[in-house]
């Protein structure tokens, strides 16, 4: 079996929140969610984590939570740019940003040697949900089968604002679908709203979402790179704006059979930063899970 690795999603600033929030302290000893997050994958048997930054921010990270790490698991960066596109692509003058998140990933297929996890840097996802994704990856020897990790809606909203969410469309444990919405709760109903501007419509409290943890076979790389190509030829001429989307690759492929997407709700407790006014209710969730003897009162104990 080889070595699993736990990629993170971490290049996005966090405009909502104001700042680098994937860098922001949660409890009083200093640690960010992320050190939560390398915490629970290391538990699950994860030897290997890969972050997904901005160059700029390299010196920050290894400063921060990749010095505490480095001597527990094996760690490397690698950097999404705006420049890392198709030979033929014509980079619009007015682009700032980079092209989403199946960019991302391909940012660190030379660090990808077998199965691994993806994760978003601010999101705590609680050890339940490695758990899965592990045994998942260790037992599942299908190349085009691959997880998703969906919580049900009604855990992972914030009370500060909408929070984008995919929004699981699926026939019994299989995904046939990921919509990424704008979900809001209002008037005690949960009312998700298309990013692609398609009709607004109500989902129940437990429905699944996902927020971008899944389990990947290596296959899954190849038809990134196809796809992220394929995208940039279609859109060519409308590139300012345009995001490669993970869960648009994974309808895509889906829809095309070339890969199947099984889902296994977590039990785990969900915590996130979208806006500045969560970091309390976040710090006080971490200092419970620590008062219920979760975690240790000193994370990374010498």
């Amino acid at each position: 079996m080889q070595d699993l690795t736990l990629v993170v999603m971490a290049a996005g600033m966090g405009s909502r929140f104001g700042g680098l929030k994937q860098i922001t302290p949660v409890d009083l000893e200093g640690n960010f969610l992320i050190d939560y997050s390398i915490y629970d994958a290391i538990k699950a048997g994860f030897s290997k984590v890969v972050f997904i930054i901005k160059e700029e921010n390299l010196e920050d990270f290894r400063n921060t939570i990749g010095k505490r790490l480095e001597n527990k698991i094996s760690v490397s960066y690698v950097f999404q740019r705006l420049e890392d596109v198709p030979e033929f692509v014509k980079i619009p003058e007015t682009r700032v940003k980079p092209w989403g998140t199946v960019q991302a990933l391909l940012a660190a297929k030379n660090e990808i040697q077998g199965p691994f996890a993806v994760i978003n840097a601010d999101d705590f996802y609680g050890f339940d949900s490695y758990k899965i994704v592990a045994q998942y990856l260790k037992n599942s020897l299908n190349e085009n089968e691959h997880i998703a990790i969906p919580y049900p809606i009604s855990r992972v909203c914030s009370a500060h604002g909408s929070v984008k969410r995919g929004v699981l469309f699926y026939h019994e444990n299989q995904v046939l679908k990921i919509l990424e919405c704008n979900v809001e709760y209002q008037n005690e109903k949960y009312l998700a709203q298309p990013l692609d501007g398609s009709e607004s419509f109500l989902i129940e409290s437990d429905h699944p979402v996902s927020m971008n943890m899944f389990g990947f076979k290596t296959s899954i790389l190849e038809k990134l790179e196809e796809y992220f190509v394929r995208f940039m030829k279609e859109n060519e001429n409308s590139l300012e704006n345009k995001e490669a989307l993970l869960p648009i690759f994974l309808e895509d492929a889906l829809l095309k059979k070339e890969i199947s997407l099984t889902y296994q709700l977590s039990k785990g407790t969900w915590i996130g930063m979208t806006y500045k006014e969560d970091l309390q209710e976040v710090q006080e969730k971490i200092e419970e899970l620590k008062r219920n003897q979760e975690y240790p009162i000193h994370l990374w104990q010498k």
